[in-house]
């Protein structure tokens, strides 16, 4: 599966503007390497305008939804939607829609660990269904945004029913590079699956953005990583069968004794 990420910039309380720049970016990558997937940054029409979602914030996940089922359709190609601001029966929340080559909403989540460092938590609710397993061209895939890496857990339930690649949507600040980075290396290598990440550069309300967007292989190994401030396309076919691979190489899901494993902490 060929693979595009989009490491941007975003026009903080500017939608419209947001939308034109990822239409004319997603049109282009199309000429120049027609990738089957593409993929947005978290919060990627608003940035963290979070005292200004009643002005900015989709509702009920519309326009976005509209606007990447018409892109999909149109390019012929499948999009992780990264993530916007959304109001829901009088409440925000931080989504993520996916769709297929066809138009289909395949996937939709809402972040549930919501970012105390950013004061997420004063703004957003947090969604009530940890991610799960869906599928694009007969793939199993997962997805979580941000603050969702540094919980291990819900990333493994996903490696045990099949997940082979891991989308991660951010906007990740730059004083906690090394984390973003680290803790990425680790859930590859702890679930031995693919992890694709798209994080915004640029700034906003005095917080830096780390960029460093990342395709990792289920071995580890950094296949491609982006800057730490400048926009720009990772572009990248992924080997699937590498996820087979590792998994009978190395074979952590048949050695787990998840009985001995405390449940809940």
């Amino acid at each position: 599966m060929k693979y595009s990420i989009y490491q941007m910039d975003i026009f903080p309380g500017d939608p419209e503007k947001n939308r034109q720049k990822v239409q004319e970016w997603m049109e282009k990558e199309i000429e120049i390497n027609n990738p089957d997937t593409v993929v947005l940054p978290e919060m990627w029409t608003t940035a963290y305008t979070l005292d200004e979602l009643d002005k900015y914030a989709d509702t009920d996940g519309e326009p976005t939804k509209s606007f990447l089922k018409d892109l999909a359709k149109k390019l012929n190609v499948n999009i992780i939607g990264g993530s916007v601001a959304n109001k829901v029966n009088g409440k925000f929340y931080n989504s993520s829609f996916v769709f297929n080559r066809s138009g289909d909403l395949v996937y939709e989540y809402d972040k549930v660990h919501l970012v105390p460092m950013l004061n997420e938590h004063k703004y957003l609710s947090g969604g009530q269904r940890v991610p799960e397993v869906f599928e694009l061209e007969g793939v199993k895939m997962g997805l979580i945004i941000c603050y969702d890496l540094r919980f291990p857990e819900i990333i493994r339930t996903l490696a045990l029913e099949g997940a082979q690649v891991l989308h991660i949507v951010a906007e990740w600040p730059d004083a906690r590079t090394n984390h973003w980075i680290n803790l990425q290396l680790a859930r590859a290598i702890e679930n031995q699956m693919y992890v694709i990440s798209s994080n915004r550069v640029g700034d906003y309300d005095k917080v830096r953005f780390c960029g460093n967007s990342m395709v990792i292989d289920p071995w580890g190994d950094v296949l491609t990583q982006g800057s730490e401030d400048k926009e720009e396309t990772l572009a990248i076919q992924l080997d699937l069968e590498k996820v087979k691979q590792v998994r009978k190489d190395v074979p952590i899901f048949t050695s787990r004794v998840p009985h001995l494993y405390k449940k809940e902490l």
